[in-house]
């Protein structure tokens, strides 16, 4: 990147490192991740049950039953952190449960790409491994979800 770009993209108004500094310092957004956190809390919950019935009693492969503890996990997520979280009801259900599912894809698939590495890589056993990478990934999710999925658009008049 040439200095001209950095200089053009260090002095647009809303430069994003401007957005995190401000973000950081309203109590709001805090009172938010801690919701987000005990929503979370809920689907994580609710994923590593789904998660080690998958493994323990139907002896699926790990990565299957990561999937198919992530499938219903992020439906209850969804609902929870729509109407709780961000109150974001005011805007189209289903623009932000596309937003909120692309998010948690991508927040899924690093944190399957996590639990491979964890369980082939270091041998970590399989349901300590999913509970890291549900916990690596939450960032991530916390982010895209509040900046994309269920952002609140002003009117800057």
């Amino acid at each position: 990147m040439t200095d001209e770009a950095r200089a053009a993209i260090a002095d647009r108004p809303h430069a994003v490192h401007l957005r995190v500094r401000a973000g950081l310092r309203r109590p709001h957004n805090w009172v938010q991740l801690v919701k987000f956190c005990a929503v979370g809390s809920s689907g994580y919950v609710v994923n590593l049950c789904v998660f080690a019935a998958c493994v323990e009693l139907l002896d699926v492969h790990h990565l299957i039953a990561a999937t198919a503890a992530f499938v219903v996990a992020v439906t209850n997520n969804f609902w929870w952190n729509r109407h709780w979280t961000f109150r974001a009801r005011g805007g189209h259900a289903g623009f932000q449960a596309a937003r909120f599912f692309a998010v948690s894809i991508a927040a899924f698939l690093f944190a399957a790409a996590m639990l491979e590495l964890l369980v082939s890589v270091v041998g970590v056993a399989e349901l300590p491994a999913q509970a890291i990478a549900i916990v690596s990934a939450t960032p991530l999710n916390f982010i895209g979800n509040k900046m994309w999925s269920f952002r609140i658009e002003l009117s800057r008049d």
